[in-house]
């Protein structure tokens, strides 16, 4: 009899640790993949970021990177699409300068929607390539 209550016990405690061993596993496993998660802000969160346009726009810092990011993948090269040509700082500014950049990126009906194929770029990307273009589109 004692034998029987000693096996009793010990399956109790493995019933017991078995248990809490699934019990933290799964705690594990929900806190481990749930809590990470990369996108963007800006999408998640629509004006959640500030948007800084009260200093100075800079060509090399802020709009050739949206520029980069958003228009060399069809507009430059050696065969841009729709031979416009955006890969270069001297092509970029004729088309700011002309009115056709700010014109497609802020879907004016005017001009084709740009980037094609793709979300309209946010309102401070937009913000910021129009202060640029208002301050004359300088090189800095």
């Amino acid at each position: 009899m004692l034998q029987a209550l000693r096996i009793i016990d010990k399956m109790k405690r493995c019933l017991i640790y078995s248990g809490f061993t699934s019990l933290v596993f799964g705690f594990v496993l929900i806190t481990g993949t749930s809590g990470c998660y990369y996108d963007k802000e800006e999408l998640l969160y629509p004006g959640s970021l500030s948007c800084d346009t009260a200093t100075v726009v800079k060509y090399s810092t802020t709009v050739l990177p949206i520029i980069t990011a958003s228009c060399y993948s069809c507009h430059g090269g050696s065969f841009p699409s729709g031979a416009i040509r955006l890969d270069t700082y001297t092509d970029l500014r004729v088309n700011a300068l002309n009115g056709k950049l700010y014109g497609t990126i802020s879907h004016n009906q005017s001009y084709p929607v740009m980037p094609r194929n793709a979300p309209k770029l946010s309102d401070c990307k937009i913000a910021s390539i129009k202060k640029w273009i208002d301050a004359g589109a300088p090189n800095n």
